[in-house]
């Protein structure tokens, strides 16, 4: 099938994670055996209008006047005659433009809204945005109400995760053990303070050790309160790191504690759980963690802070586990084969 990926700014212009997501799959569907072109305004420097980027055909759509994106879209993707249109909710005035090109070129739509696309939520095309395509893409439930909060509905919004990849955790050598880990960037939405306090409470309790994944303004406080708690000595503070050496930490650990407060997809923990960590989530209003733990023997939500602590103690009767290959249904490949087969369920045949 032929598949136009409307991605007005692509990677490397935004390197968000929902940006990222939705590359890897346009080149996960173009190793499927379909062909794959990105329509997007052009960053390069020559003049030619399609250029191959990271093995994708890229064509930009408004080279002299970049505000004519909007209006000039539906008439290339009229040309281009795609089978299907998967576009970026960001920007929402680009999901309509791309929902009349597929109009033209009766095409079905499919919105990819990974949730942290600047000002997509407050658009004033975001209800067109939500309600036009064939189909919304979510990573998340949470993800997928705020969407149909602004015009999607039941029958065209979706849920489709975010994808790992399992050859990268089956090729990683596990790091020491380490009875807990939390990764995330160490801003006041970390909630950090949550699970130092947990851990305060289970002092006493056995030589546990914890690592902490991550950066950010809020590192050095947080530094501070293991201090005051005494408890800073079993902690390391690993600062960033990179995809391999988390992976590397989270094969070694037994459990992974989510407690942010914001998630649009709890990524983190996700790879964690893939690598045979125990999860352990506190429940927060703006976060979907608990969705990755609902129904699974080796989850634990926590509403109450207070019960952290108690949540982490039931989470280490739990047997060690290195690599939970249930998992193998968020691989990049599988998650790929659901959005071919959400394509197929909205009437393109396969080819």
């Amino acid at each position: 099938m032929q598949v136009a990926v409307v991605f007005r700014d692509p990677p490397p212009q935004s390197e968000r994670t929902g940006a990222v997501r939705l590359r890897r799959l346009a080149a996960a569907i173009q190793s499927a055996g379909h062909e794959v072109t990105v329509y997007c305004q052009p960053w390069w420097e020559t003049d030619q209008r399609r250029i191959e980027i990271n093995g994708l055909v890229h064509e930009g759509v408004a080279f002299e006047h970049p505000a004519l994106f909007y209006t000039r879209l539906p008439g290339v993707l009229a040309r281009r005659g795609p089978d299907v249109v998967l576009t970026s909710a960001s920007p929402p005035g680009g999901v309509v433009a791309a929902w009349l090109g597929g109009l033209f070129a009766r095409a079905p739509v499919v919105c990819d809204w990974y949730g942290d696309e600047p000002n997509a939520m407050s658009s004033r095309w975001a209800g067109k945005a939500a309600s036009l395509p064939t189909r919304v893409v979510a990573p998340s439930e949470l993800q997928r109400t705020r969407i149909r909060e602004l015009g999607g509905t039941e029958a065209n919004t979706t849920t489709i995760p975010l994808g790992i990849s399992m050859s990268k955790i089956q090729a990683a050598d596990p790091d020491e053990f380490r009875d807990i880990v939390y990764a995330g960037h160490l801003d006041d939405d970390a909630n950090l303070e949550s699970l130092l306090l947990a851990l305060a409470e289970l002092r006493d309790d056995g030589d546990w050790t914890a690592t902490v994944i991550g950066d950010g303004p809020r590192r050095d406080d947080y530094e501070r309160q293991a201090r005051d708690l005494r408890i800073l000595d079993r902690i390391d503070f690993r600062g960033n790191c990179d995809r391999a050496e988390r992976i590397a930490v989270y094969r070694g650990a037994h459990t992974f504690v989510q407690t942010a407060r914001r998630a649009n997809f709890a990524e983190e923990l996700l790879w964690a759980l893939a690598c045979g960590c125990v999860g352990v989530v506190e429940m927060q209003s703006d976060s979907s963690a608990h969705e990755l733990v609902e129904r699974r023997e080796r989850g634990f939500r926590v509403t109450d802070m207070e019960n952290l602590d108690e949540a982490i103690e039931a989470a280490w009767d739990c047997s060690y586990r290195d690599i939970d290959k249930a998992f193998q249904q968020f691989d990049h490949a599988a998650v790929a084969g659901k959005y071919l087969e959400l394509f197929r369920d909205c009437g393109v045949e396969s080819r």
